[in-house]
């Protein structure tokens, strides 16, 4: 009779390590199900960050945008924007586009087509990016229109246009930006951006700007 207690002992010890497997598999399934949702989440959450500079990006001079009214095709076209910042449109005449993202300009075409229609529906994208470049002139290998990336700088669009060539002045250099509609020109030391001793002339580019290399 004493025999009973310890063979149920290890009976249950027996059960007990045949169980443990079972568990330890099935962690790493629950840990990779995790993961794929941690994942997919990442992809949305990337998604999203694009369509969201995407919706922040204003329109400027240069750019063409296509206006679509639904079930209006004499109304929807592709349209350049003017240098004054405006686009021209059946019905509405002049309509200021630069300085508004997609959905803004959408919703002023369609405040203004409201008074001839009913409910239109209008969609708004941006087909060329024109307004955000930069130009390069003189002394360069490659001169010309670039297109404006993120923080770029004075250097970095040297570079883009081949570097100078063996005649250029590098002291000379100097950019020309339209600020309150004057013409501001701004040194910059070629030499002194390289070695790091003068950083602050390497400014951050904007839309418009040319570099001029005599």
């Amino acid at each position: 009779m004493s025999m009973i207690p310890a063979a149920g002992w290890v009976l249950s010890g027996l059960l007990l390590f045949a169980a443990a497997p079972a568990s330890a598999t099935q962690e790493p399934v629950k840990n990779a199900a995790t993961q794929g949702k941690n994942d997919s989440s990442a992809k949305v959450s990337e998604t999203q960050g694009a369509a969201a500079k995407e919706a922040e990006y204003r329109i400027g001079p240069q750019d063409v945008i296509h206006i679509e009214v639904w079930k209006e095709p004499d109304v929807s076209r592709s349209v350049p924007v003017r240098p004054d910042g405006k686009i021209s449109m059946p019905l509405l005449n002049d309509v200021q586009a630069a300085g508004l993202t997609s959905m803004e300009l959408a919703a002023s075409i369609r405040d203004g087509l409201s008074k001839f229609m009913t409910n239109p529906q209008v969609t708004v994208t941006v087909s060329e990016v024109n307004s955000r470049r930069i130009y390069v002139t003189g002394e360069v290998a490659h001169q010309g229109a670039q297109t404006l990336l993120p923080n770029m700088t004075v250097l970095q669009a040297i570079s883009a246009a081949g570097g100078l060539t063996q005649f250029a002045r590098e002291k000379k250099i100097y950019i020309v930006r339209t600020v309150d509609g004057k013409q501001v020109s701004y040194p910059f030391d070629y030499k002194g951006a390289l070695s790091g001793k003068h950083p602050e002339t390497n400014i951050l580019l904007q839309g418009g700007d040319m570099i001029v290399v005599p």
